[in-house]
């Protein structure tokens, strides 16, 4: 038997147990949670085949009670003895992406970001739209291209024409951004017609990982008018490999941001879901922003309730991002069109002055929220590399 000896500062103790997907030499994917450095087989440690299978979906759409069962007796487990055989250090697993993405959808929540893109895009104009206060804006993206952290970016190719070009070319993306994004991830589905509630938010969401929206800038401006982002936004989506229960999360929620104009009925919380995750973005190993999700408009709870009030389903394995986190400071600012003003106001990187990616850059997104008694949760990491455009 082992016992996992668990560092007092890990964001990996017993406050987070995040779950997570993984393989060893030889054997098939499987479900696993984290406890400090190590991964714990729950198929063999808890003697279920749900855990045995490659993508955690089977597990998730066994709801709410079910999830709050296996928490406590993973928790039980794991402040004990496991067996040896269903410990294995983290560093010698190869992790797999998660769960399998049924649906996906992105956000526009964070009210600073909204504002500065207006400002950017519109600079004559009102930097909110009209609508922005009043529901929680959003755009369903490409749940083929959601890939595990790590995964390499090629740059993408598409149409662009910049403000002083008398026409559109074709290329390689010459503006390419990311965003910093908390996702959310539905376990328990909704039947069609059936709109989910902001208070049963936590019964159907089960966890949520951090999100990377890569964005290709310049194809983005020429062609989101009038129906939105499609070919800058659907190339790739990474994901962290570590799912952290919002079971574990209760300890991070805190208020909105006050809402006003007050929202329509539906939208409306009992007990809302902002949540005090700090972010921070490394740009070739320098970190570049911290932002605070914290200052997030709309909650989580108020995304599903306002993507499923008109009857949409909601399916095991959607994922909803919350869109760009942004601070009010620059240096919390979680994409780096923003983060340069639009190119104008490059950052100093490595020595360097840097606007947007160049090939060979690497990002990393990392993000800990406060835990039960006092402790601190970790996200793991989103990680990227941009490789050239292909032929």
């Amino acid at each position: 038997m082992t016992t996992i000896a668990v560092p007092e500062d890990s964001p990996f103790g017993l406050a987070n147990l995040p779950y997570g997907v993984f393989s060893t030499p030889g054997t098939a994917p499987r479900a696993g949670v984290r406890v400090g450095d190590s991964v714990v087989d729950l198929a063999l440690a808890l003697g279920d085949d749900v855990f045995a299978r490659p993508t955690l979906n089977a597990f998730m759409a066994q709801g709410y009670e079910r999830w709050v069962e296996v928490r406590r007796r993973i928790t039980e487990l794991v402040a004990g003895d496991v067996p040896d055989e269903a410990v294995h250090a983290v560093g010698a697993v190869t992790l797999h992406l998660p769960f399998e993405v049924a649906d996906y959808v992105d956000f526009y929540a964070s009210e600073h970001h909204a504002s500065n893109l207006g400002r950017l895009f519109r600079p004559n104009a009102e930097p909110l739209m009209p609508n922005w206060k009043h529901l929680p804006v959003g755009y369903h993206g490409r749940a083929g291209t959601v890939v595990l952290s790590g995964t390499d970016i090629v740059r993408p190719r598409g149409q662009r024409k910049a403000p002083d070009e008398a026409a559109p070319s074709f290329g390689p993306c010459r503006r390419l951004d990311i965003e910093a994004e908390l996702g959310f991830v539905v376990g328990a589905g909704s039947p069609l017609g059936t709109p989910v509630p902001c208070d049963d938010f936590a019964r159907h969401v089960f966890g949520a990982v951090l999100v990377n929206d890569w964005s290709a800038r310049d194809i983005q401006a020429w062609e989101y008018v009038p129906l939105g982002p499609f070919l800058g936004k659907s190339f790739a989506t990474s994901v962290s490999a570590w799912v952290v229960p919002l079971l574990a999360l209760e300890a991070a929620r805190v208020p909105t941001p006050a809402q006003d104009p007050e929202p329509l009925p539906y939208l409306r919380e009992n007990a809302p879901w902002g949540l005090d995750v700090e972010f921070a973005v490394a740009w070739n190993g320098q970190v570049v922003s911290r932002p605070p999700y914290r200052e997030m408009y709309w909650s989580p709870a108020q995304m599903l309730a306002h993507m499923t009030v008109n009857g949409a389903s909601a399916r095991t394995g959607d994922l909803f991002a919350s869109g760009t986190v942004s601070g009010p400071e620059r240096d919390q600012r979680g994409a780096f069109i923003e983060l340069t003003w639009g190119g104008r106001e490059p950052v100093a990187v490595n020595g360097e002055k840097r606007t947007f990616l160049e090939d060979g850059d690497e990002v990393v997104i990392s993000a800990t929220a406060p835990g039960a008694d006092g402790t601190r949760i970790g996200f793991g990491e989103v990680r990227g590399r941009v490789l050239p455009a292909g032929s």
